[in-house]
């Protein structure tokens, strides 16, 4: 298709006079930015042209460089438990949820946390004796249970964290059937055979001084420390009551120095990590750690503080009671949660009690301070009574 040679000359010039006024479009456009940049006001929420103000209204300030300070000192916390905030222990008086509670009614065990008051301590069962997981664990050989509904258990962990109490989780130490069938060399087999024992409850018992043993209650350990619990228990830590496996003589001296060797490694200036044993004979490692006690009887209560080698008992012996009995106060006492509506009644009832006594002993004392306040006849040396007289001022 051949074009005119004056239509070609058109386009050209109208192609050249486009470009002319392209460019002009970009000069003027470039310009009114320069221009404008004076009136344009920086915020928060953003820029605004703002023209109420003339450029001669206009002032400024000269950035300056940031004064530089000496001697300032820098903290660095490597975790939670850098810092020493909370070195005592302190007695417990708090309540326990158990697997039993945990597979019932869930709904029940919200009502029972919501009367509780702040820093109240609650024992949740994390991992019991079957070895599965009542919470989502993300270790490799975690098997979730499929009794309790692990999301359920889960934000009642963030809720009891959320709520400020004093969060402790408990699991089986060295009674693990899942983890005993996949290691069976760190099982505790039948005497004199090589299968292991299993106990009569069906799981079977670990070795305590076995590395992949100790490995891996390291591991959950952490696990739960991170979760943001303030104490974990290792329950189940001892040997087998029978005669049918296969026991060392130096039974007890081997649970002392795993528990010396899990809380040197575990232990911290805040976080406790404690042992549920099977009796108070127990030696408790040196470091921040507490002795648990399950299924001791209130009449028996006196014999097992009696023989305890642990300092500071009332503190660092921990009864997990099943009654209510007032006996297990004379130590740390963990109980039912399902008795926790009647218990923070009861303490209610006392706290008012003991309100009104105080009250009333504060109106005694100062009744008999107006008394002892009040003018008395004055006898003179001769014995003439002499009495007040009360004088008035003429208007």
């Amino acid at each position: 298709m051949n074009i005119p040679y004056r239509t070609q000359r058109k386009l050209k010039r109208t192609g050249l006079v486009l470009l002319i006024l392209a460019m002009i479009s970009v000069i003027v456009w470039f310009c009114s930015v320069i221009f404008l940049e004076r009136y344009i006001v920086y915020t928060r929420d953003g820029a605004y042209l703002d023209f109420s103000v003339s450029p001669q209204q206009m002032t400024g300030e000269i950035a300056q460089p940031p004064v530089g300070k000496e001697n300032v000192s820098i903290y660095f916390n490597e975790g939670a438990n850098a810092l020493n905030s909370n070195a005592v222990l302190t007695k417990l008086d708090g309540y326990y949820i158990d697997s039993e509670a945990l597979t019932k009614d869930s709904a029940a065990i919200w009502e029972q946390i919501k009367i509780l008051p702040q820093g109240t301590p609650v024992m949740i069962e994390l991992k019991p004796g079957r070895g599965t997981f009542y919470y989502k664990s993300t270790l490799t050989n975690a098997t979730l249970a499929q009794t309790v509904s692990v999301d359920a258990v889960d934000e009642l962990v963030k809720e009891l964290n959320k709520k400020g109490f004093y969060t402790i989780a408990q699991i089986s130490a060295f009674r693990d059937y899942t983890f005993g069938l996949a290691n069976v060399s760190s099982g505790i087999p039948v005497a004199g055979k090589q299968f292991l024992w299993m106990d009569p409850g069906g799981c079977y018992w670990l070795k305590p001084d076995d590395p992949a043993v100790q490995a891996w209650i390291i591991s959950i350990v952490k696990e739960l420390k991170e979760i943001g619990f303030d104490e974990v228990v290792l329950s189940n830590f001892s040997y087998p009551d029978t005669d049918k496996a296969t026991i060392p003589e130096n039974k007890d001296e081997i649970l002392t120095q795993t528990a010396e060797k899990l809380l040197t490694e575990l232990g911290g200036d805040t976080f406790t990590l404690s042992f549920g044993v099977s009796n108070s004979t127990f030696t408790l490692p040196d470091g921040r750690c507490r002795m648990y006690l399950e299924n001791i009887s209130a009449q028996a209560v006196g014999a097992q503080l009696a023989q305890t080698k642990v300092p500071d008992p009332s503190v660092r012996l921990v009864f997990v009671a099943k009654t209510n009995d007032t006996r297990y106060e004379q130590s740390s006492v963990l109980r039912p949660i399902g008795a926790a509506q009647v218990l923070e009644a009861q303490k209610a009832d006392k706290a008012t009690a003991k309100d009104l006594a105080v009250k009333r002993k504060a109106e005694k004392e100062a009744a008999e301070r107006a008394n002892s306040q009040t003018p008395t006849q004055d006898t003179t040396p001769t014995g003439e009574t002499t009495v007040p007289t009360e004088t008035t001022q003429e208007p």
